[in-house]
């Protein structure tokens, strides 16, 4: 271990120790000698030469002292080297545990959880599934270079990247029966589709009625064949269909307009409070953040492209909806591609056999933060301080000569 100090040039406050020594000094000539008239005729005595004492030792070594310490803790002192270099021993939820038991591993190994916070093993075990990538390389990261790792890890897991992870040391990764917890993902709110139209845009409909019929489940019943243009659809296809005139729903979360000319004002507040609105090509609105590409066809061109307005995201068509225009209305994946434009795309599966994803070596090791001595230095002036009040303060204390 080594002891090192990140401010240096603080310790030019140990010159303040000179400040208790003059102070003991000048309190030598609180008395001073008076004349008297019988004594000025008797023959006059050299005065004995005085040296330099110092009165009450005890406290004059503790306020040096605590000066000191005050210095120190300004040129703020670390401790390299002090890292706990335990054998730590990670468990992934879902194993067996009375292979764990049965383990053989050194008797001073830490156990803990493969979770965030690393929390101790005898804790209760997380509920959901972790991200076992990211987690092995934030504790590589933390532990010093010589620590031994053993890692044990149900025979199927999730929260994986697409490679093995790759770490600074060797890992003692062992399999044992199980299964890791279901990834469990807060599920989406059920899309809420509004569509406001323009009668110039009226023949858009049918490829968002269809849209919406293939986001039904299977189970549904179809939606009427001739539904008129103004008519509310079925709860079951998360959509209604109304003119522009018509004020969005209360419940409403994600708007189709599709009206040319300036985009009306109470729509502009709607977004901004934390809706999300898709707008025509040819509507036009006031200037928001720098539009992102969201969609793009097969030739590279943009065919949506959207930015946060206020608490809200505003997405504009680049084309109209209209088959000559936009092709894509007339391909199978349109649906879809359209409903990501409002959703997230799902995550992709993310379970592996944990046999072929054991860790790799070779990565670079961590340099490992020293340890702030500042805090215990601070308790330690603390600690002296009142030691130094005590003293000063004390009923028995000596009188100065």
């Amino acid at each position: 271990m080594n002891l090192a100090l990140l401010l240096p040039a603080a310790l030019a406050a140990l010159a303040a120790l000179a400040l208790p020594l003059l102070i003991h000094l000048a309190r030598r000539s609180e008395q001073r000698p008076t004349d008297f008239a019988a004594l000025r005729w008797l023959r006059q005595k050299p005065k004995p030469r005085h040296r330099i004492r110092f009165d009450e030792w005890p406290l004059l070594l503790l306020r040096l002292l605590l000066l000191a310490l005050l210095a120190l803790w300004l040129a703020q002192p670390v401790l390299y080297g002090s890292a706990d270099r335990a054998h730590r021993v990670a468990v992934v939820p879902g194993g067996d545990a009375a292979a764990l038991r049965e383990a053989g591993l050194p008797a001073d190994a830490r156990w803990l959880w493969l979770a965030p916070g690393f929390p101790d093993f005898k804790d209760a075990p997380p509920p959901h599934a972790q991200p076992i990538s990211s987690l092995l390389r934030q504790l590589d990261a933390e532990l010093p270079a010589d620590a031994a790792l053993t890692v044990f890890v149900p025979a199927e897991i999730g929260g994986t990247d697409a490679q093995r992870p790759r770490l600074s040391r060797a890992v003692d990764w062992r399999v044992v029966a199980g299964t890791m917890p279901a990834q469990n993902p807060v599920p989406s709110p059920p899309l809420a589709l509004s569509v406001r139209y323009s009668d110039q845009h009226a023949s858009a409909l049918r490829y968002l009625r269809a849209a919406a019929a293939a986001w039904r489940a299977p189970a549904a019943e179809p939606p009427p064949a001739a539904a008129p243009d103004s008519m509310v659809m079925p709860a079951s296809t998360g959509i209604s269909i109304a003119p522009a005139g018509q004020p969005i729903a209360a419940g409403a979360r994600q708007l189709i307009w599709l009206a040319p000319g300036p985009l009306p004002a109470e729509i502009q507040r709607w977004i901004d409070g934390g809706g999300t609105a898709l707008v025509d090509a040819q509507t036009t609105f006031a200037p928001v953040a720098t539009m992102m590409p969201l969609w793009r066809g097969d030739d590279g061109a943009v065919l949506a492209e959207g930015a946060a307005s206020g608490r809200g995201r505003l997405l504009r068509l680049t084309r109209a909806l209209q088959p000559q225009a936009m092709p894509q209305l007339l391909e199978p994946d349109f649906p879809r591609r359209l409903r990501a434009l409002f959703e997230p795309e799902p995550l992709p599966p993310g379970r592996v056999d944990a046999a072929a994803h054991a860790p790799l070596t070779g990565a670079a090791a961590y340099p490992q933060p020293p340890r702030d001595l500042q805090p215990w230095l601070a308790l330690l002036i603390a600690l002296l301080f009142a030691g130094e009040r005590w003293l000063a303060t004390r009923p028995r204390r000596a009188a100065t000569p």
